[in-house]
């Protein structure tokens, strides 16, 4: 063959920027270890120097494990970290041994035969080409989505091949993936699998839809996938996928089953790794099926794999460990991992930063540890953990840690008898409430106007997308100008159905968008009305606290605890059915009742006729409703005041919710509210009109809200408020 007798050059490639470039060799050299032990994708090609001819059936090794080799084109890809050495070999050239610095592109070109044996090592000129802006877009991921998605809009501008632009897609997709935007995702990915099939795509398109709650689809498409082309790390890869799905899916036969096929595979070809994540995720299959013996060996098998590999990988299996035992009351051994997985936390907070939200902090393992020895009723040695914990909180802003162990330390100095540092701390935990409440809505409006930017930069990517093919189409009616009329004839019919399907595709585009954008703004209104209502009920609790009504209080937080949980239950919702909502009102207005029970009375019916199990309603919309009328008419009524809900039939397929209050009416409560909470009001009101107007565009007119005085001929008494409520059936 002309490739005997030739010998190696590995041409190590980087391309991008020239910033871009200082700046990963920084982050290279200065990374942190829990960087340097993360696996990433090596992308590589090997080809011939001269003819840039593909080599194909190349072996590429990486000395951890992973294994695969080079497709028809020369590509190949491998996981592997900083530090493994990369195996690269075939039967017509010499073995080349390269040792992983970052997750860099490696180009193998094969050259003829020089006066000299030295392997040639250069790296190319930094351009604004297609490899270029996709090494930069994979640099910027994990720092900065904008940029991230603005250098693969450059990629998709410059791509020259189906694969290029499959390529494209499908680190736009890994952006998306990172940043939790799984419906993106799944579109993304399935927009680089109708350029070009790839089972490394397939396999993170089943990821995706499992992350996006699509379960069946993910199974679907990883049955079809042929086991056949996949690699060892593949094969491993594809049953673990499996076995995360079924467990998401609760049936946990499957999953283990499918885990346990994954762990043969990866224990035959020494991926240590897999093997450590698969023996844990076995153990927490064995769990949840209720076989606690079966978990607990699982999980020491996993425990002493992981305390070999590197101590970031052992403190996380630790903390699942030590979750596991305290389930399980196993109180002494969950102490002790806590403790050890403390210290390895401290060893590696010493070369990076560990993010709050992170279950690995010591804040939250310190917060763990006094909870175990509360149970264990030693309040004496739970006291100063959850100190430290608060003070370790308190010091890194981590509100929830702060709010939750000093919500236990006041527990505990109850338990002992200490009840002046009891009430001290119950105090404290109130404010601490508070002000994560206020971080909490913080968070919400810039999640909020993430999704947004990432919304307009895929519909931007879309339409750059659907312009190219355009462009494309015009291109080739240009090149066949030269032809006979016939030809042309045939040309022009071809690019003007062409055209059409690509305003078909447009529009299926458009309404897909629109779609999402939908959603996105029912779930950011939703997130709105939560927080508000939650406030609400707090401050309904903080009045019987203030009061000194403990028994009071403690009624209400359990009927109040019964409500968060329907509410949270429904909150990812669009629509719940009928009954639920009816629990959920009725649950709400005992507890306004309980509170206000000298300012008015209430009642609520519900026509027998109707089946209220066959009709749909959106969570949390009656609601506000019926908190205006106690709080904004029945509240400020001399006499005791009347709130009536009823639910009758309208027609066949409509039913009317009548929610009616002989309260002060609207317009003496307007007048009698501050320019503030006129504003609030107005905006939890408007909120409301916006859900009801978004679910009518996208489910055809089903849900009216009518509002008006009960009593609009009395001028001087009070008039009172009527809502009318009518739904349509599915």
């Amino acid at each position: 063959m002309k490739y005997l007798k030739l010998y190696i050059s590995c041409i190590l490639i980087v391309f991008f920027s020239l910033s871009a470039f200082a700046q990963q060799n920084d982050a290279v050299n200065n990374q942190p270890q829990n960087t340097k032990d993360a696996f990433f994708e090596v992308r590589g090609l090997v080809k011939e120097e001269d003819s840039r001819e593909a080599i194909e059936d190349v072996n590429i090794q990486v000395n951890g494990g992973a294994y695969t080799s080079s497709n028809a084109l020369g590509e190949f890809r491998v996981r592997a970290k900083v530090g493994d050495e990369i195996i690269i070999s075939h039967e017509d050239f010499e073995t080349i041994y390269y040792t992983v610095k970052s997750d860099e592109r490696l180009i193998v070109n094969v050259l003829e035969r020089t006066s000299h044996s030295d392997v040639n090592l250069y790296k190319q000129k930094q351009d604004n080409s297609f490899n270029n802006l996709i090494d930069s877009a994979l640099v910027y991921k994990k720092k900065s989505a904008d940029k991230s998605i603005q250098f693969v809009t450059e990629s998709i501008k410059r791509s020259s091949s189906v694969k290029q632009n499959s390529e494209a897609f499908e680190v736009l997709a890994d952006v998306y993936m990172f940043w939790k935007q799984y419906d993106l995702a799944v579109s993304n990915y399935r927009i680089s699998l109708n350029s070009y099939q790839s089972n490394e795509v397939k396999l993170k398109l089943a990821k995706a839809y499992m992350m996006n709650n699509n379960y069946q689809e993910s199974v679907l498409l990883l049955q079809k996938i042929d086991t056949k082309e996949l690699s060892n790390y593949q094969l491993v890869e594809l049953n673990e996928s499996l076995g995360d799905v079924y467990f998401k899916m609760k049936n946990y036969k499957l999953s283990i089953d499918s885990y346990n096929e994954a762990l043969v595979i990866a224990q035959k070809h020494l991926i240590a790794p897999k093997v450590t994540d698969l023996n844990s995720k076995i153990a927490q299959s064995f769990d949840a099926n209720g076989s606690t013996a079966k978990a607990k060996k699982y999980y020491n098998n996993s425990l002493n794999l992981a305390t070999q590999e590197n101590k970031t990988r052992a403190v996380k299996e630790k903390v699942k460990v030590a979750d596991f035992n305290n389930a399980n009351r196993n109180f002494e051994d969950e102490i002790r991992l806590r403790e050890e997985a403390i210290l390895d936390i401290k060893d590696i907070e010493t070369d990076s930063i560990i993010d709050i939200e992170s279950d690995y902090t010591t804040q939250k393992q310190n917060y763990k540890i006094g909870n175990a020895l509360f149970m264990q009723k030693n309040y004496a040695e739970a006291i100063p953990y959850l100190e430290k914990s608060i003070a370790e909180a308190d010091a890194r802003e981590d509100l929830v840690v702060e709010k939750d162990a000093t919500r236990k330390l006041s527990e505990v100095y109850r338990e002992s008898g200490d009840f002046e540092n009891a009430r001290k701390k119950y105090d404290e935990y109130i404010k601490s409430v508070e002000a994560l409440f206020v971080k909490k809505e913080q968070q919400i409006t810039q999640a909020a106007r993430f999704n947004k930017s990432i919304a307009d930069k895929q519909n931007r990517i879309t339409s750059l997308e659907s312009d190219r093919e355009l462009s494309e189409s015009r291109y080739q009616l240009n090149q066949e100008q030269n032809k006979n009329q016939k030809i042309i004839i045939y040309s022009l019919i071809g690019g003007l159905l062409l055209l059409l399907f690509a305003g078909f595709l447009m529009y299926k585009y458009i309404k897909q968008q629109r779609l999402a954008n939908n959603l996105l703004a029912l779930k950011s209104l939703r997130s709105q009305m939560n927080p508000h209502f939650i406030f609400n009920a707090l401050n309904s609790v903080n009045s019987f606290i203030a009061t000194n009504d403990e028994r009071t209080a403690n009624k209400y937080l359990s009927d109040f605890s019964k409500l968060m949980r329907t509410v949270l239950e429904n909150s990812e919702q669009d629509f719940i059915p009928l009954e639920k909502e009816i629990e959920l009102l009725e649950l709400y207005t005992k507890l306004e009742h309980f509170r206000f029970q000298d300012k008015f009375d209430y009642t609520i019916t519900v026509d027998e006729e109707i089946d209220i199990n066959s009709y749909q309603i959106p969570p949390m919309l009656l609601q506000p409703y019926i908190e205006n009328a106690v709080w904004h008419g029945l509240r400020y009524k001399e006499a005791k005041g009347k709130l009536d809900i009823s639910i009758t039939k309208k027609s066949k397929d409509e039913i009317t919710i009548t929610i009616a209050d002989n309260g002060i009416g609207r317009e003496k409560s307007k007048a009698l509210k501050t320019e503030n909470q006129q504003k609030q009001n107005s905006k939890g009101m408007g909120n409301i009109k916006k859900r009801v107007s978004i679910l009518n565009e996208m489910y055809k007119d089903k849900v009216d809200v009518f509002i008006d005085e009960l009593h609009k001929e009395q001028t001087e008494s009070d008039t009172g408020t009527i809502v009318v409520v009518t739904l349509k059936k599915d």
